[in-house]
């Protein structure tokens, strides 16, 4: 079905059998449907599937099958290593940061606004990461694989 040649699309018809048109949209769409047969066969054919797709059960995998563990003591390591690192590199720069802002006072508007960026966007990275681990041990999804 083409828009031209029907006035309206495939969406229209998604919406009127979604119950999200307005009145006067609802209305257009239920009278072409009584004209057209192919508009009408498209929207019987949508109708049936988004039953079908709304009676569809699926069964949820175990808890097992989502470990989301390192598989090995090898990537364990690795991962808590990085980590480690990660967190030496932030001290770092954060006391590099620190060490240039009290040597040279020149700049300092410009490195109050860096700083300032940095460390805002630094307190925010740290409250997520406070509540992941608060939730870690409750949260539903923690063992969900990608």
């Amino acid at each position: 079905m083409s828009e031209l040649q029907h006035g309206f699309d495939e969406a229209l018809i998604s919406g009127y059998l979604d119950g999200e048109l307005t009145q006067g949209e609802e209305q257009r769409v239920r009278l072409h449907l009584e004209d057209c047969a192919e508009c009408k066969s498209m929207t019987d054919e949508l109708r049936r599937l988004k039953e079908a797709t709304m009676t569809t059960e699926f069964r949820e995998p175990e808890d097992t099958q989502w470990d989301e563990t390192p598989r090995g003591p090898g990537s364990g390591f690795f991962r808590t290593f990085g980590w480690l690192i990660l967190l030496a590199w932030i001290v770092g720069t954060v006391g590099y940061g620190l060490w240039q802002t009290a040597i040279d006072t020149e700049d300092l508007f410009e490195v109050i606004i860096v700083f300032g960026f940095w460390l805002g966007f630094g307190l925010v990275f740290l409250s997520v990461l406070i509540d992941r681990l608060k939730t870690r041990k409750t949260d539903r999804y923690r063992r969900v694989q990608k």
